[in-house]
This record gives structure tokens, C-alpha cells and sequence, in this order.
């Protein structure tokens, strides 16, 4: 199988259609193929993320400015 030749005929097919399913279909499988990071995190960083962005939307911030001034 040559595959630069396979997705010629498959471009082709593509530019051709009309039809909405097939559009979606494919855009679906190429979603599907994309990988999450969130899903790659372990349950323990995932639960640091989230509590991170709790304490920040809650105003339990430091702004960058206040956080390096001790340290120089």
C-alpha cells in the first residue's frame, strides 16, 4: 500500500462529498486520536491541579512581584 497514494484518493473523496456524516465522521476519528494530558496525569496531580485553580478563583493568589521580592 502506498500511502501518499492513499490519502490522494482519500483528499479526493473528501472534496467530493457533500455529505455532512462523512465530514463529521472523520473529523470525529481525528479527534478521537488527539491525546488529553489531563488524562496522562496520575489522579494525585490531577487533584493538585484542581485545588490549585480552587485557591486561585477564591483570590488565594501571590502575584509574581510579591513572590520573588524575599528571594532577591
Amino acid at each position: 500500500m502506498d500511502i501518499q497514494l492513499e490519502k490522494l484518493e482519500l483528499i479526493k473523496l473528501l472534496a467530493e462529498t457533500n455529505d455532512e456524516s462523512i465530514i463529521t465522521s472523520i473529523k470525529n476519528i481525528f479527534n478521537s486520536k488527539k491525546k488529553d494530558w489531563w488524562n496522562n496525569l496520575s489522579e494525585e496531580q490531577q487533584n493538585i491541579i484542581n485545588e490549585s485553580l480552587e485557591e486561585y478563583e477564591k483570590g488565594n493568589f501571590s502575584s509574581f512581584d510579591d513572590f520573588i521580592k524575599p528571594h532577591l
